[in-house]
């Protein structure tokens, strides 16, 4: 896993309302309960000449990398959060599936709850009165054992990709610790890939993060475009 302290926050996109940077895996976005480094601590390195610090708009697990979108200045984090809250911004996802999917593509409909106990904390599941969530997918690549898969959400629930993976693909993630099974010195294999966000009057915001080193280490090549 890579350090959190010291990974290069790579700018994207940059413009007077919003930044997209390549967050890195193991760099949460709040301070963790337990300690240690967060986006939190190092979001005044984003300034670049600005009076003030940008602000994360949506929400990245710790162990996903790619692409997150900060806001410069208060109406445009108000004018980006209503867009995610009108499904109106692109988002496609790369992960590695541990397991070989059968067919190339197709879509996930499965409504998700949430759940908790004091044994095992809290997770997302499958729940027929749960929040829709649809996710589309196809898969990229297979090697070996792993496919690689292309996940472009349409709605956004928390987990939302790590839970159709698991219950919609029959094959949870590499390396996730929740709904499939951790792996030593592994993080959940999961990278927001692309995100485009439609703006009224000006042209909208696009940015891809290129594949991380840790995807092309089991073997797979950056997709074509």
């Amino acid at each position: 896993m890579i350090d959190a302290a010291t990974a290069e926050l790579t700018i994207l996109f940059e413009d007077a309302e919003a930044l997209v940077i390549d967050k890195p895996a193991g760099l949460p976005l709040d301070r963790p309960r337990a300690g240690g480094i967060s986006l939190e601590e190092r979001i005044y390195e984003l300034r670049l000449g600005f009076a003030r610090s940008p602000w994360p708009v949506h929400r990245l697990d710790q162990d996903t990398s790619g692409c997150l979108l900060l806001a410069r200045h208060p109406r445009a984090l108000k004018r980006f959060s209503a867009a995610f809250e009108a499904r109106e911004v692109g988002k496609r996802y790369w992960g590695v599936v541990a397991g070989l999917v059968a067919d190339d593509r197709g879509t996930i409909e499965l409504n998700l709850s949430k759940v908790s106990s004091e044994r095992d904390g809290w997770r997302m599941i499958p729940a027929r009165a749960g929040k829709a969530a649809v996710t589309h997918w196809r898969v990229l690549d297979r090697q070996g054992a792993l496919t690689l898969v292309e996940f472009t959400p349409e709605t956004g629930r928390t987990h939302q990709i790590r839970v159709h993976a698991a219950s919609g693909l029959g094959h949870a993630l590499l390396g996730d610790p929740v709904y499939g099974r951790k792996l030593p010195g592994k993080r959940t294999m999961l990278h927001a890939a692309r995100l485009e966000v439609p703006r009224a009057g000006k042209a909208p915001i696009v940015a891809h993060a290129p594949m991380p080193a840790d995807f092309l280490a089991l073997g797979f090549s950056e997709p074509a475009p």
